[in-house]
């Protein structure tokens, strides 16, 4: 992926946190090191222990740390039939609302939902499915999200065969003005990022790769920075 001039968009890679991997009993504090860190965006992992054998929080968690920032907060809904959410989430102050294609019954409408709520719509691919079903939603969403670990937990390994996902979808996005982010989840750190990065993504969340990095949440956020050439925000 390269910009008219001809150099690498490494530029417009942005970094984003996911507080699945941050200290609950510290989270605050957590959450203004992102800040002060120079994160992008916030990640924010909702699990129903149904469609991901794994449970953590709710909109009353986001209402508690919206105060403590003003980075935008992406809801990654790991449950099944996500809409039944949209409207708390919404009130809650999320920004975006990301939603799995295999948990929606009706996809489209979903989508419609949340952009009346006010939101930005994203749309979640786990490993095993096929880039294809994303062809009639693109139009409509502002973010796909390619999952490199099956969703669930934290601190999986990422899966290098979703290289050539993120690359076919890169392939699928209109640019410019009207262009729609491809982020990555999954087992991203420092030594998987610039593959998703020249396989084509603009958005990188880590969770362990930040929160876990033995030199704190800052230097974390670095090491994906400088991995990937941008040293600045």
């Amino acid at each position: 992926m390269t910009s008219e001039s001809g150099d690498p968009q490494k530029h417009q890679v942005r970094i984003a946190a996911s507080i699945l991997a941050a200290d609950f009993s510290q989270l605050g504090r957590d959450i203004r090191s992102l800040n002060d860190g120079g994160c992008d965006e916030i990640h924010f992992d909702v699990m129903d222990g149904t469609f991901v054998p794994n449970i953590t929080f709710g909109a009353p968690v986001l209402e508690s740390i919206r105060p403590l920032t003003s980075l935008p907060v992406d809801i990654h809904m790991m449950v099944q039939e996500p809409g039944r959410f949209v409207d708390d989430f919404a009130r809650a102050g999320a920004d975006y609302f990301t939603v799995h294609v295999e948990a929606c019954t009706h996809l489209h409408a979903t989508v419609q939902a949340i952009k009346a709520a006010g939101m930005k719509v994203g749309v979640a691919l786990n490993p095993g499915t096929p880039v294809s079903v994303m062809d009639e939603i693109l139009p409509d969403i502002d973010r796909v999200l390619v999952m490199t670990v099956n969703p669930g937990f934290g601190g999986q390994q990422f899966i290098t065969g979703q290289l050539a996902k993120i690359a076919a979808i890169a392939d699928r996005l209109p640019r410019g003005a009207d262009g729609v982010d491809l982020a990555v989840d999954g087992g991203v750190k420092a030594d998987t990022a610039p593959g998703c990065v020249e396989a084509g993504a603009s958005l990188l969340i880590s969770g362990t790769g930040i929160f876990n990095h033995p030199d704190g949440v800052i230097s974390g956020i670095s090491s994906l920075r400088e991995a990937i050439g941008v040293t600045e925000a």
